[in-house]
């Protein structure tokens, strides 16, 4: 356990410090789990979550499939002309619509899809790239924490407690909804300065007509289709027990065939360092969990509460988001898990309710987990590599020249995690216990 940590530290020290591209050191902290037998390559293997991985190459393939239309273009300038130019107006938009698609839309593609967006827009009104980027990665796990699909994490919970849909919903949909608004106005005063737009960009795109973007009109049509036949494969996939990872590789290959592009220059456009970092990092903390150091750790924390019921959920809380900022919070929440189910006994008995499951889970167990749904959704703002959401979008930047620093994400990120922690700890507290 303590050599794997070790390794983890290192790789991690080594990513924060950008002396290298991340991927090195994520391939290498893998590498040497395994050579120094921390855990065997086989079971390694089997931690990649594949689902995220095609999800990612799907929707990187698809999103370049529609760039060659103009229709991100189109989109931008359209926006541009309906905000006439305001860039807050910009930004409230381009924020609230994030945060809105990722409640219903796993948060890497609502990145995918809005990043190309989002920088043609900032460079038409000369507005600066790189804040709106973190925002939208911000913006997207928070809206994402709202409802059962919205993040991974809610899935988990929601498929080993039986909540739904509704339940997530009435019980986090509130929360989510006070720390969007009180964010977007902590950002808008924040940012209010570096939203002012010049008057010759404004006046550029009175000018502009959104039709002109379009250059191949019959193409968009046809991968419109096929990512409205997405989109919808997507918002079903529980429901036709698909996952989203099969959609999204399944619809790129329509769509490049319907659209008539070449596969070898299809794949060309999947940003494979971003994969392969990602494969590195599913492997190494997958082998601190075969090793059950999240379930040690979550042990610890829950023992710091000596049976007290609001402390708990605190520590799951704030435990959990800080975890969440510096590891892939599926395997947190895949360990804590089974960890909250064991206390339940413990305040169920408290509370005179011993042996009623229906109310041990009415009473007891949900805002446990509702404050674990909580702490690893909201607590991926902390760092670059808190969420895949947050990866994704420094890597469309670098593409981009728009280089984003780990550093640089931190300081936005950090602040905004603490935020949301704190209007989530009194949530939390007014609801469920006083």
């Amino acid at each position: 356990m303590v050599l794997g940590i070790v390794i983890f530290l290192v790789a991690y020290a080594l990513i924060v410090s950008e002396k290298m591209d991340k991927t090195i050191p994520s391939m290498l902290g893998a590498a040497a789990m395994v050579i120094f037998g921390v855990a065997g390559f086989p079971e390694l293997l089997t931690k990649i979550d594949l689902n995220v991985l095609g999800l990612l190459i799907g929707m990187m393939v698809i999103v370049n499939i529609m760039s060659t239309t103009g229709a991100f273009e189109w989109v931008a300038v359209k926006i541009a002309r309906q905000t006439r130019g305001n860039g807050v107006l910009v930004m409230l938009e381009f924020m609230v619509a994030t945060a809105v698609i990722s409640a219903f839309m796993d948060n890497v593609t609502t990145i995918i899809l809005m990043a190309p967006v989002t920088i043609l827009i900032t460079q038409l009104l000369s507005l600066p790239t790189v804040p709106f980027l973190i925002l939208e990665a911000i913006f997207s796990n928070i809206g994402g924490t709202a409802t059962l699909i919205g993040d991974p994490p809610n899935i988990l919970i929601g498929a080993s407690c039986n909540l739904s849909f509704n339940s997530f919903l009435l019980n986090l949909g509130p929360v989510v909804l006070i720390i969007m608004v009180v964010s977007l106005l902590v950002v808008l005063f924040v940012q209010r300065k570096q939203l002012k737009t010049s008057k010759e960009a404004v006046e550029q795109v009175a000018m502009t007509e959104p039709s002109r973007a379009i250059l191949h009109p019959k193409r968009l049509t046809r991968a419109l289709i096929v990512f409205a036949i997405v989109l919808l494969g997507f918002f079903f996939s529980r429901l036709i027990d698909i996952e989203p990872g099969l959609i999204a590789i399944a619809g790129a290959f329509v769509m490049a065939l319907a659209c008539g592009v070449e596969v070898p220059h299809m794949l060309e456009k999947v940003e494979w360092s971003t994969i392969m970092f990602f494969c590195g990092l599913f492997m190494m903390v997958g082998a601190l969990e075969e090793k059950h150091v999240f379930s040690t750790l979550g042990q610890y924390m829950v023992d710091l509460t000596k049976g007290n019921f609001a402390l708990t959920m605190m520590i799951i809380l704030w435990g959990g988001a800080l975890l969440s900022a510096i590891i892939d919070n599926i395997p947190l929440v895949i360990a804590m898990i089974p960890l909250i189910k064991s206390i339940i006994p413990v305040f169920a008995k408290q509370m005179g309710i011993e042996g009623m499951e229906e109310a041990i889970s009415l009473q007891v167990a949900q805002p446990l987990f509702w404050a674990l749904a909580l702490g690893a959704c909201l607590g991926g703002n902390g760092t670059l590599i808190g969420a895949s959401a947050n990866v994704v979008i420094s890597q469309i930047a670098r593409k981009n020249n728009y280089p984003l620093s780990f550093k640089r994400f931190t300081m936005y990120g950090f602040p905004m995690m603490l935020l949301s922690l704190v209007i989530s700890s009194v949530y939390l507290y007014l609801r469920y216990i006083r």
